[in-house]
């Protein structure tokens, strides 16, 4: 969640940034390097949301054997 906050807090950031009274080759240089932080750490989080997708292991019940009918299918086999 920290990583989410970060976010958070380059959104304020780049949503001030123009109203801070920077000259514009600073504000040039703010601007650049916040959208590549934003663009660095939306990647970080979706990386590791991609690999909680990927290690849910879900179990479906729906297609579950009876064992009493194969029991009682291998005696009338018998």
């Amino acid at each position: 969640m920290k990583k989410a906050y970060v976010l958070l807090i380059f959104g304020i950031w780049v949503a001030i940034l123009p109203y801070l009274g920077f000259p514009y080759s600073f504000k040039d240089i703010f601007v650049t390097i916040s959208g590549f932080g934003i663009i660095i750490f939306s990647y970080i989080l979706h990386n590791e949301s991609r690999k909680k997708d990927l290690n849910d292991d879900r179990t479906f019940d729906n297609f579950s054997e009876n064992k009493s009918f194969n029991e009682e299918e291998d005696s009338l086999k018998k």
